[in-house]
């Protein structure tokens, strides 16, 4: 998925909302919301300004997973690899005879970057271990960094009651 309609479409239908019902909680009139929608997902019309936070949050996801980068086919990828080579210092390496990708130590965000994939990984292997459901496990996905914000604020709340007790 590349285009951000699909990315639409597709949380859209996660969502089981119509065009209709998603172009109401998006601030459109009633009477043009699901022809707006079905315009965005089709490719006609683009989102622009302040239509896609609203859309994101009626979607219950992250601008950023609305907006992601071309990785429909693998040259789309391996350019999209080459811009976080760029900007965050990922390398290309073989560890234990396999490819992999890694965040290099001199990169200004490696600190950040390898908190998000600890982060990741960590729901990753909830999922695997059964600790979590495979929704929850999307719902983590898709609405990063945002849900990783609120189980903070969670966490600290809780030891904020704890030390009050």
């Amino acid at each position: 998925m590349s285009s951000i309609g699909e990315r639409i479409k597709f949380f859209r239908n996660y969502r089981n909302m119509t065009q209709k019902e998603l172009g109401v909680k998006a601030g459109f009139p009633s009477k043009s919301a699901d022809v707006r929608i079905a315009q965005y997902e089709s490719g006609k019309r683009i989102p622009k300004g302040d239509i896609i936070p609203a859309i994101a949050y009626a979607l219950r996801v992250s601008e950023l997973a609305l907006t992601s980068p071309d990785t429909s086919s693998g040259y789309g990828l391996m350019h999209t690899l080459f811009e976080l080579e760029d900007k965050y210092g990922f390398r290309v390496a073989k560890i234990d005879g396999r490819i992999c990708l890694k965040v290099a130590a001199t990169s200004d965000y490696s600190n950040r970057i390898n908190d998000d994939l600890e982060s990741w990984f960590e729901e990753y292997t909830k999922l695997k271990e059964d600790d979590i459901t495979l929704d929850d496990y999307n719902e983590w996905r898709y609405r990063f960094p945002e849900i990783r914000a609120e189980r903070t604020k969670k966490e600290l709340d809780k030891l904020r009651k704890n030390k009050e007790l």
